[in-house]
């Protein structure tokens, strides 16, 4: 039986292929023999790189999934009966099967709104009041996590980012980053990435590379200290401390190498630009977010989204008018080329 060929996914970043140099980086270090769980070389490597590139010491852990990125530094912040501010449709609270309480043994966590899945340091603020804090009803604040790029596909400005952090610094909170897609961001700003991080407060990342070319490996980079201590245990006993580190942090190294990682994360961004200003030409199609990275949602008539399907096109349909369109770093042109043909008519 013969399968019809797709003719463009943009269900995810996560089908991309693996970037070529990062591939041939894997091929290379697949020789000789390197001592285990990140006593590496290569490994070594990794932290002296990432503290150059951030502008501040760190020390940065491979591991698997996003997943486990978010839940294992959350976990090294939170106390079990604490919790941690995000927004209200973050990936951590809906979509990662409740990790962040699960690997901190109980913690919570506190929801706060904000359009376009951001919130600012009013949000905070309010949240706070409103926490109990001393009140031992209440699981008690002990960090926020910011998405960036957000669940919509909003990028959050750095000085929106600055003061989150400055209000988590006084409050006596860690302050996460769930960069999953941190090149992305960091492509639409045009800033380094001290800017979003190191500068304005961030003490623990989730650094993506999976979705943006390497193959199975992202990271948590840690630059608050005393959270290295805790943070390696939990990585022991979550089955995330990689007995043959190496071949995760040579697709880390590989990937910020020459400024891979965000010539890809450019290329993903400009193909979403492209296809979402052409929607936006179509009569009856209407953008539901600003784009500002890679992500796209926008409502069509059903008619035409069963149309879409039909001739082959891979998205996530949301409800009946309404669909989620990703673009990766090796989305062809043609594909959205295509797209916007069919969406035509």
């Amino acid at each position: 039986m013969s399968v019809k060929q797709s003719r463009g996914d943009f269900r995810s970043d996560n089908v991309a292929m693996v970037e070529p140099s990062i591939m041939a980086a894997l091929v290379a270090a697949n020789t000789g023999t390197q001592p285990p769980y990140g006593a590496d070389e290569v490994s070594a490597e990794l932290d002296a790189r990432f503290s150059e590139m951030f502008g501040a010491p760190c020390r940065v852990f491979p591991v698997a999934t996003g997943t486990a990125a978010n839940a294992l530094a959350l976990a090294a912040c939170l106390r079990s009966f604490g919790g941690v501010f995000c927004h209200e449709g973050a990936h951590i609270r809906l979509s990662e099967g409740g990790a962040v309480t699960a690997f901190s043994a109980g913690g919570s966590l506190l929801p706060l709104p904000g359009a376009g899945g951001m919130f600012d340091a009013a949000a905070l603020a309010a949240g706070l009041e409103g926490a109990g804090i001393g009140n031992t009803q209440r699981a008690q604040p002990d960090a926020v996590s910011v998405t960036q790029v957000t669940e919509r596909g909003r990028v959050y400005a750095p000085e929106v980012l600055a003061g989150i952090g400055a209000l988590a610094k006084q409050k006596g909170l860690h302050f996460h980053l769930d960069g999953a897609r941190f090149a992305n961001a960091l492509a639409r700003l045009g800033c380094g990435p001290a800017e979003i991080t190191t500068k304005i407060g961030v003490d623990i990342l989730s650094f993506g590379a999976t979705k943006n070319g390497a193959m199975s490996a992202d990271a948590i980079v840690v630059f608050k200290p005393e959270l290295v201590e805790p943070l390696r245990f939990l990585l022991r006993r979550a089955g995330q401390t990689w007995s043959k580190m190496r071949f995760a942090a040579v697709q880390l190294l590989a990937y910020v190498e020459g400024g891979l990682w965000l010539k890809l994360a450019a290329q993903a961004n400009a193909q979403a630009t492209r296809l979402s200003r052409g929607l936006a030409a179509i009569p009856g199609v209407e953008l539901l977010e600003q784009v500002d990275a890679n992500i796209i949602f926008a409502k069509l008539p059903p008619a035409t989204i069963d149309r879409l399907i039909a001739e082959n096109f891979h998205f996530y349909r949301r409800a009946e008018d309404t669909i989620r369109l990703v673009c990766r770093y090796d989305c062809p042109a043609e594909a959205v080329d295509g797209l916007l043909e069919v969406a035509k008519g």
